[in-house]
């Protein structure tokens, strides 16, 4: 549930943390009792335990709806992600997937651990996806259709230009936003979002996950795949994976933070994407992610440690973020607050400085001029509650007493 060091140190975390693990807990309980269904949703808290959380919590309709969306697109992305599988192979798989969804009997073997028995076990996702209503078959297919034929265009082609890194974001996380967009619609929930918006909510999204997953990417076996685009990168280094490398630290953490800096520039959509929304479910499915993505951004920033490991929030402030995200207002205050922690990181002495300070500024003056930040719990400015103290010896207590239950459990030697 959270680390005793982490805990110790941020003890208004142990509330959000409990109540997140008492969710998860009720939700694997909800799992249908059906076996394909049971395995999707088994599945979906495998291959994404937080996604799943927030699924779950959606009505029953559109619930299941999304969870086949997600697992179907899951499936596609093992076998873009599968370095080991030859690309002759791999394109007309990526250019077919859609058709595939509509065959029960259709599997094809590849990706590891959890992600393998996805592919291996697909047809409990095919015969569920084939109970959905026609409107969701056709908003996943076409979309399935659209993404499997970017991905085999970029399974050939280098990311050379930004144009291209939007273009590549596109097809695997743009159309994620409007296929949930359609899905959201068919359902009656909201109205259908315009396009532009839509696609700035996965590229938001994906951009985070292309940045914090730079080493993971660049050391894969058999080969590396990386995104990070020649035009931005090649301002700094001769090599994309010159950047891991210690003697280039100086100009790796200015590369990243262009990298961010790029990101940036679809928040305002994002904004005005999520201020539309009128579904409280459907706000908190689509806003949680926006907020951890801000707030991933604001601990990357000119941090080395991209380049050495692996920088992600902790899980206390990932409970927070899901607790705390239930209203337009939470995610002004999310988004002030990881943008002033991003904004006070800024080197004044870097290339970059003055376009990432601009942004963030915009962003800033967006959050205040909501008129609601008065409203929100911060979360980067200390809390300075009496009770804090008082909190942490609770918390030093509980653990105690699960400690003392779990070693009057234990075998005597």
């Amino acid at each position: 549930m959270g680390s005793v060091g982490a805990l110790v140190k941020h003890p208004d975390d142990f509330y959000p943390l409990l109540k997140l693990k008492m969710a998860s807990r009720h939700a694997e309980k909800q799992i249908p009792s059906e076996p394909h269904w049971a395995f999707c949703f088994s599945m979906l808290h495998k291959v994404s335990r937080s996604f799943a959380l927030v699924i779950q919590q959606l009505d029953t309709e559109l619930r299941n709806a999304v969870c086949i969306f997600y697992l179907v697109l899951r499936a596609l992305d093992t076998v873009e992600d599968d370095t080991s599988v030859a690309t002759y192979v791999k394109v007309p798989i990526l250019k077919d997937f859609y058709r595939h969804i509509y065959n029960s009997d259709w599997h094809f073997s590849c990706g590891t651990k959890n992600y393998k028995v996805l592919m291996d076990q697909f047809h409990h996702v095919s015969t569920a996806f084939l109970e959905l209503d026609k409107g969701y078959q056709e908003a996943i297919e076409d979309i399935t259709k659209r993404m499997g034929a970017g991905m085999a265009k970029f399974i050939c082609k280098e990311v050379e230009t930004v144009d291209d890194y939007d273009e590549y974001c596109h097809y695997v996380a743009g159309l994620v936003g409007l296929g949930l967009s359609k899905l959201f619609h068919a359902c009656g929930a909201e109205d259908l979002a315009p396009d532009s918006l839509s696609n700035s909510m996965g590229l938001f999204l994906q951009k985070t996950n292309i940045i914090r997953d730079y080493l993971e990417d660049i050391n894969e076996i058999p080969k590396s795949r990386m995104f990070w685009p020649r035009e931005i990168w090649s301002k700094y280094v001769n090599k994309l994976e010159d950047l891991k490398y210690e003697e280039n630290s100086v100009k790796a953490v200015q590369c990243l933070n262009d990298m961010i800096t790029n990101t940036l520039i679809h928040v305002d959509d994002c904004m005005k994407y999520m201020s539309a929304l009128r579904t409280p479910s459907i706000f908190r499915f689509c806003a949680i992610p926006q907020v951890m993505a801000i707030g991933t951004l604001a601990l990357c920033y000119n941090n080395i440690e991209v380049f050495r490991g692996v920088v992600k929030m902790r899980r206390g402030l990932t409970a927070k973020v899901i607790d705390r995200t239930n209203s337009m207002a939470d995610v002004y205050g999310a988004f002030y607050d990881f943008s002033c922690m991003l904004k006070a990181k800024v080197d004044h002495n870097e290339p970059n400085a003055q376009k990432a300070l601009g942004r963030l500024d915009s962003i800033l003056k967006t959050c205040r001029d909501s008129g609601v930040l008065n409203e929100r719990k911060s979360y980067i400015i200390p809390s300075q509650s009496n009770y804090t103290p008082l909190l942490a010896v609770v918390v030093f207590i509980i653990l105690a007493i699960v400690l003392a239950n779990r070693s009057s459990n234990w075998p005597n030697n």
